[in-house]
């Protein structure tokens, strides 16, 4: 068996379980943020009479759209979050400037190798870099199987393997590599499969970049994705996790994956997602040239450490080209720190970024980065569907720090080599 076919067959108190078998698994964490615990917490009070909750220590809210709402329904629906959390003796609730609901998590320490956790977020996979199986599951299901029974029901799926080989040039950073890969499968390239990340170049590879890939793996269709755990895991989870009585999963040696894709990392430019989806990826060079308005490091695919570092080492002594809004947002409260502590918010804002408190960003733009109609955003946010930060024909462009940052001083889309 594979690592996602051991942690599923363990939740579902079985030996052994193969693709396509059907088992109800205990869940070790249940993952929401403001919008999706509003809409969970409806189901399981207005359709589930007389419910009860299994165990309110495996539930986590993190408020990271609404960090600070702006009307008075957002700040009510927040309101009755807390209400019905205080009532059912949930206490893993991190309210707004925590961060990117993820990384509150990760950061926290809520999380363990060989742990099942699902969210009502489709980055829910983001825990496939740390030894975990971690999927998107519906309202509903979270609700009625999730909270009433902590446990969700899986097919077992197929899993596919991606070998990335190769020396990335100058440039070409994680974020390009996983975007190539969604434009080369397509949005529907690996549909309810799993998705193991490999190879030399993934195992090169630092764990803050490696979840990348797993975190995008809804964007090709995928029921979850994971790099199978190595020395660079346990360590890892060593230090972050707050479990240290756990035990990691690995690939047994004969596993059997349903295809295997090779990709030379060596051949790639910066890769740049187009409107209107996130299966439309360019290399930078057909489109450099675009003029932009916003520029932003942000949300659960943006705002890390290494991020910042990259926007501060690009933009120090300079500035954002005229006519450029540079929003910064920081994806947890560590990092906030640890960026202040390095003098880096302090290069970005003289280079005229606007600084955000950690959150999602302007993901949804419910807080911050609307768009009007003929406004053009680049980004390492995670999403680009036209309406999803303002006017529907906005048009929104994601790409890697390294691009961002370039763009950001141009003022146009710019290749960061």
């Amino acid at each position: 068996m594979n690592m996602i076919e051991k942690i599923l067959a363990r939740g579902a108190g079985k030996k052994h379980v193969s693709p396509g078998d059907v088992v109800v698994a205990k869940v070790d964490l249940m993952v929401m943020h403001d919008l999706s615990s509003n809409f969970v917490m409806r189901v399981f009070e207005t359709e589930m009479e007389n419910a009860s909750i299994c165990d309110p220590e495996r539930i986590a809210f993190v408020f990271d759209h609404n960090f600070s709402p702006a009307t008075q329904q957002a700040a009510e629906a927040l309101a009755a979050v807390r209400r019905f959390a205080a009532r059912h003796g949930i206490h893993k609730v991190f309210d707004g400037g925590h961060g990117s609901v993820h990384h509150v998590i990760i950061e926290n320490g809520l999380w363990a190798p060989g742990q099942i956790i699902i969210g009502c977020d489709s980055h829910t996979p983001i825990y496939g870099a740390l030894g975990v199986f971690a999927t998107g599951v519906g309202n509903n299901s979270m609700a009625a199987l999730g909270f009433a029974h902590g446990r969700a029901w899986f097919r077992v799926p197929e899993t596919m393997r991606v070998l990335f080989h190769g020396q990335a040039q100058a440039g070409v950073t994680p974020r390009d590599v996983a975007q190539h890969l969604v434009g080369r499968l397509g949005e529907d390239g690996a549909v309810y499969k799993a998705v193991e990340y490999a190879g030399p170049y993934m195992e090169a590879m630092e764990i803050e970049d490696r979840i990348l890939f797993p975190l995008m793996s809804i964007d090709i269709g995928a029921k979850c994705g994971y790099v199978n755990p190595d020395e660079k895991t346990l360590a890892f989870a060593r230090a972050r996790s707050a479990a240290k009585d756990f035990e990691m999963p690995v690939n047994d040696a004969d596993v059997i994956y349903c295809d295997t894709l090779e990709i030379d990392v060596s051949t790639l430019e910066p890769q740049v997602a187009c409107p209107p989806t996130v299966g439309n990826v360019k290399p930078v060079g057909e489109i450099a040239g675009v003029k932009i308005d916003v520029a932003e490091i942000g949300g659960s695919t943006g705002g890390r450490l290494c991020d910042l570092r990259t926007l501060a080492a690009r933009l120090k002594g300079r500035h954002a080209a005229e006519g450029v809004r540079l929003q910064v947002v920081p994806a947890s409260r560590a990092i906030y720190r640890e960026a202040m502590r390095e003098g880096l918010l302090e290069t970005l804002f003289d280079a005229g970024a606007n600084i955000f408190p950690p959150s999602a960003g302007s993901n949804q733009a419910f807080n911050m980065g609307a768009l009007a109609e003929d406004e053009v955003m680049i980004s390492t946010q995670a999403r680009n569907f036209p309406g999803r930060n303002g006017h529907p024909k906005a048009r929104h462009y994601l790409a890697s720090a390294e691009t961002v940052a370039a763009s950001a001083l141009a003022g146009k889309i710019a290749d960061p080599r």
